[in-house]
């Protein structure tokens, strides 16, 4: 339930808000993309970690880049 209402969420970002600004994402995937597959494949709580980690790094101080969503036998969360 809580899953899919974040999903939920997160899309409606990308269709509703996203679309007003210019892209100014560093990563690929994009952020709000990330932040699906992250709590997609690891559930709420540490998808939810990962994609406020990645957000966080999202800056013009940051080289940015290629940075896919770690794999689930990954034991940490890592930068």
């Amino acid at each position: 339930m809580m899953k899919k209402l974040l999903l939920t969420l997160i899309k409606l970002y990308r269709i509703l808000i996203s679309p007003l600004f210019p892209p100014s994402c560093r990563f690929q995937p994009t952020c709000s993309q990330y932040a699906l597959d992250a709590v997609e494949i690891h559930g709420v709580w540490r998808g939810s970690c990962l994609a406020l980690k990645r957000i966080l790094r999202c800056h013009p101080l940051h080289p940015g880049g290629y940075d896919p969503v770690p794999n689930p036998e990954q034991g940490k969360i890592s930068s």
